[in-house]
């Protein structure tokens, strides 16, 4: 994998870069829509292709472990080929979603002991077992084994978190550099900075990460129950740590106004469920606001769903459409929200590259981010 800086803003920490994979190009900030079980939920492979133009889309090593496992997963040849995706594939460690296992996982420096959600049976994830399992499933960015603390948790509960990621990373690492990719392409290894809200203990696990010299970086632990203005700052304290000639990706974040902040303060890479979550609940993200569809306000609004949108379904579809299909609680509902929010998640990130390249994008986020967060 390769990463160039293309470009940086002139008033804040914003950069625009490119990626390189064996599968293609991407060019960042980017946003990366969340496929956990191999698919992106209600979307089709096509539609992320042509309509979201999605560069890259995720998976998730816990799920696809459990199912439909690494059999199956290694007699297709890999994820690429499993769900005939061809552009890069990134995959989540599964920590986040041990983190989540609470009443049924046991953390030892051995590594993450957990039932499974689907019929309780024992596992063990490892550092080394967990590289394993993504060179498995192909992915062109495998991600390192750490535990997510809450964002509330003291400082104490950190320290003893940290030191587990930390000793954890070690060992993931020296597997990574000591084995080699199943399939025909190469494959990249981020560490992940914790530390949930002490700034330093931060910048003490963003030191140890950039020392390693990997491809790329992650910021873990954040939305995950902290104040925005406190996840915002220790973007800061990590950014200002970790290489600037490497991209940095922000796990899980969030909504456009949090996208829009931390690309401002040089993250590159971003994921999260909320555009199709939130779209199948009914909400659809927009320049100028968020819209609830199950409003009796769009009941006899014949208008596009998003006049101008960067999306056909923006163009195709009325907004008393889809809400009747929300109230009459059609499966296409969830498909077209998806679709949309998808679209404009991609939408936001290429037009913040954009105002980076051009030099304006401090003042074009501020105006974004107060539009974004509108109710309409």
């Amino acid at each position: 994998m390769d990463f160039k800086l293309t470009a940086t803003a002139c008033d804040s920490n914003a950069r625009a870069g490119i990626i390189t994979t064996d599968h293609g190009t991407i060019e960042t900030p980017i946003f990366m829509p969340v496929g956990t079980l191999g698919s992106v939920k209600g979307v089709h492979i096509h539609e992320l292709r042509d309509d979201v133009d999605a560069r890259i889309i995720l998976g998730n090593t816990y799920h696809l472990y459990l199912r439909p496992g690494m059999d199956i997963m290694r007699k297709a040849g890999g994820l690429h080929k499993f769900n005939g995706w061809d552009r890069p594939i990134l995959t989540d460690s599964g920590g986040f979603q041990v983190f989540s296992l609470s009443d049924n996982r046991k953390l030892t420096p051995e590594g993450a002991h957990f039932r499974s959600h689907i019929d309780g049976s024992k596992h063990l994830f490892t550092p080394e077992n967990v590289v394993e399992i993504q060179r498995i499933i192909g992915s062109d960015i495998m991600m390192a084994l750490d535990e997510c603390p809450p964002g509330t948790a003291d400082r104490s509960y950190a320290r003893k978190s940290l030191n587990l990621t930390k000793h954890w990373l070690e060992r993931g690492w020296k597997h990574f550099k000591e084995t080699e990719p199943l399939y025909d392409h190469s494959q990249a290894y981020f560490p992940i900075v914790q530390g949930v809200t002490y700034a330093d203990l931060r910048r003490e696990s963003a030191e140890f990460v950039a020392a390693l010299g990997a491809d790329g970086n992650a910021i873990g632990g954040l939305a995950v129950g902290e104040p925005a203005e406190a996840m915002y700052e220790m973007i800061e304290v990590v950014n200002d740590v970790l290489p600037k000639d490497k991209p940095r990706y922000l796990m899980g974040v969030g909504t456009p106004a949090n996208i829009l902040e931390a690309i401002d303060r040089g993250v590159d890479m971003f994921d999260c469920v909320m555009p199709t979550r939130n779209g199948r609940n009914g909400m659809i993200f927009t320049p100028d606001g968020t819209m609830n569809m199950r409003n009796k306000k769009w009941a006899d609004d014949f208008s596009p769903l998003q006049p101008n949108g960067p999306s056909y379904v923006d163009r195709v579809y009325t907004k008393a459409y889809v809400r009747h299909l929300f109230i009459a609680q059609e499966l296409l509902a969830m498909q077209i929200a998806s679709i949309h929010n998808l679209a404009f998640y991609l939408w936001l990130v290429r037009e913040a590259r954009k105002h980076i390249i051009a030099g304006d994008f401090k003042s074009w986020k501020t105006e974004m981010v107060e539009r974004v967060m509108r109710r309409i």
